[in-house]
């Protein structure tokens, strides 16, 4: 099963991939994210981690329920795409495509799935139940993060041209 989501962002799209490419401190960014931790640094420069987070369940009261997965994943500068395999968890096999590519108003953001479990209806589960919300909750941070980041160096750029 194939599926996406995606956002639009009012940063610059080398903002968002600079956020997001390092996994490591997704849980410093994330607050959905419980933990992301190295367990195999690949001569490639991909990196096998063990990756935690919450999936909202009550969102008012911050109850979540914790999903744990094994990615291996690497970033890919020269087109701004980060790349996931999960090897481990229930997700084994699914393969995730991040792209994120310049817009009129800044960038798009989107995420692919491509999930072929052998049990018949477990992808659309998954797909359902665990990976849209999660990913839709991640995009929507980092792109706020890049958009207050954005504004932020904007405002503080001079309105004059300082050598006129």
């Amino acid at each position: 099963m194939r599926s996406a989501v995606g956002i639009d962002a009012a940063a610059p799209a080398d903002l968002v991939f600079r956020l997001a490419r390092n996994v490591e401190r997704w849980p410093l960014l994330l607050p959905h994210y419980v933990r992301v931790r190295a367990l195999e640094r690949r001569a490639d420069g991909s990196v096998v981690a063990e990756m935690v987070a919450r999936r909202p369940l009550v969102g008012l009261l911050g109850i979540g329920l914790p999903v744990a997965w094994r990615s291996r994943t690497w970033s890919e500068s020269d087109g701004r795409r980060l790349r996931f395999v999960h090897v481990g968890g229930a997700t084994a096999g699914m393969d995730v495509t991040w792209r994120i590519e310049p817009s009129e108003r800044g960038c798009r953001v989107t995420i692919e799935h491509d999930f072929r479990p052998r049990l018949p209806g477990w992808a659309w589960f998954v797909d359902r139940a665990f990976t849209r919300p999660i990913a839709t909750r991640t995009l929507a941070t980092f792109a706020a993060i890049a958009e207050a980041l954005s504004a932020d160096e904007s405002a503080s750029r001079p309105l004059t041209n300082p050598s006129a």
